[in-house]
Parts: C-alpha cells; sequence; structure tokens
C-alpha cells in the first residue's frame, strides 16, 4: 500500500466522518426519527386546526385547546400491541396529573383507522383506559384531508401490516399553549412524559408570553 494511497483513504474517511456527523447533529442522532425530535425542540412546528369528534359525540378543533398544554398520541381501536402501551401510559399520567392539582395538561388520543373507528369504538377504547372527555378525548377527524394533514405536521407513520393492521409511530407529543408541535417523546415511561408536559407548561408561564391564539394554521 502506497503512501499516496493512505494519504487519499485518510481523506476520505475524514469526509465521510465529517458527513456523518453533520447529518446526525455531531453524533447525537443516528436516525431521521432522532433528528427531527431535535428539530421540533428547538423550533417548535405550527400545527392546523382540524377539526375533530371524540368519544361522545361532540365536535371540538385543535384550536379550543388553545392557552393549554396537551399530550396527543395516535392510535386505532383495533390495534393489539402498542395501542395498549399508549393507552396504559396515558391512564398513568393522567393519574398522576390529577395527583398534580397545579397540572393544567388535556389528553388527546386520535385515531388514524376513521373506516372502522366509529364513536362507539371510540367509547371503548375510551372506557378500557379511564378516557374521559374533555380531559382526555378519544377522537376522529371530521374528514381525511384534516388526518392528513395532521399525520403531515406531527410526522407520524402509518402503514398496514397486511392483515387487517397498522404498523405505526408509537410516540407521544407535546402540542404547546400556542398551537405547536412542541415536543416528540417516547412512551415507555408516564412519569417522564408528564414530567416533560410539566416543563413545558411551565416555560409557557414563566416566559411571558403573549396570548397564544393566532399560531394554528
Amino acid at each position: 500500500m502506497t503512501r499516496g494511497f493512505v494519504l487519499l483513504l485518510a481523506c476520505v474517511l475524514a469526509a465521510g466522518i465529517g458527513a456523518l456527523s453533520w447529518a446526525t447533529d455531531g453524533f447525537r442522532v443516528v436516525t431521521t426519527d432522532g433528528h427531527r425530535r431535535l428539530v421540533v425542540q428547538r423550533s417548535p412546528q405550527p400545527l392546523p386546526d382540524v377539526a375533530m369528534i371524540d368519544q361522545n359525540g361532540q365536535p371540538f378543533s385543535l384550536a379550543g385547546y388553545s392557552g393549554k398544554t396537551v399530550l396527543v398520541d395516535f392510535i386505532y381501536t383495533r390495534c393489539p400491541t402498542i395501542c395498549g402501551v399508549l393507552g396504559d401510559d396515558f391512564r398513568n399520567v393522567l393519574r398522576l396529573a390529577r395527583a398534580d392539582t397545579s397540572s393544567q395538561i388535556d389528553l388527546l388520543s386520535i385515531s388514524f383507522d376513521p373506516e372502522n373507528d366509529d364513536r362507539q369504538a371510540l367509547q371503548h377504547y375510551g372506557e378500557r383506559y379511564g378516557a374521559s372527555a374533555p380531559r382526555w378525548r378519544v377522537a376522529t377527524t371530521v374528514d381525511r384531508h384534516g388526518l392528513a394533514e395532521l399525520l403531515r405536521r406531527f410526522g407520524v407513520v402509518v402503514i398496514s401490516d397486511g392483515i387487517g393492521g397498522f404498523v405505526h409511530t408509537s410516540a407521544v407529543y407535546i402540542v404547546d399553549a400556542r398551537g405547536r408541535l412542541a415536543r416528540v417523546l417516547d412512551s415507555d415511561e408516564a412519569s417522564t412524559v408528564l414530567a416533560a408536559a410539566l416543563r413545558e407548561a411551565g416555560r409557557r408561564e414563566s416566559s411571558g408570553w403573549p396570548s397564544p391564539r393566532g399560531y394554528w394554521r
């Protein structure tokens, strides 16, 4: 191996490492999802004001949460696996939030399976995990366009599993009082999720933000 070849190889490796470092934000993330979480945390993303219907058949819109911090997950009620974890996690978050009388955090579970998740299905899911509107709504969008826009803005991936179900993203999302996607979290620890939401709400309270209205898009 010649000296020239060794120098060339070293340059190629250095360039590759530099590119990897840039793409992974200094090696702090190694996946697109991880990079997106950092981007969201640094620059909260505005969300659309989508019309929805909850498990009681009551219409509402995302803008109705203006001034509140909201935890959001995406589910389908027939899900035999991860949605159960999400439901249990939200139930525990709600229990912890009720114990903290100063917390002003609402929960929202959005179904991405409107063909099957009618009002009765949403009610059964809510009853299974103790969801009671309006503190914890289990809802679906009024139309498919609104659903598609929500999935896109939240970065939720939903893929048919070929046997009638779906493989999908299992994160928990924090929407701040301005109607912006502020954090993307793993859903494996209720206390951690609640603590992050309380910190987000605390930043709003201590920062002297202006009125949150007008940030929904």
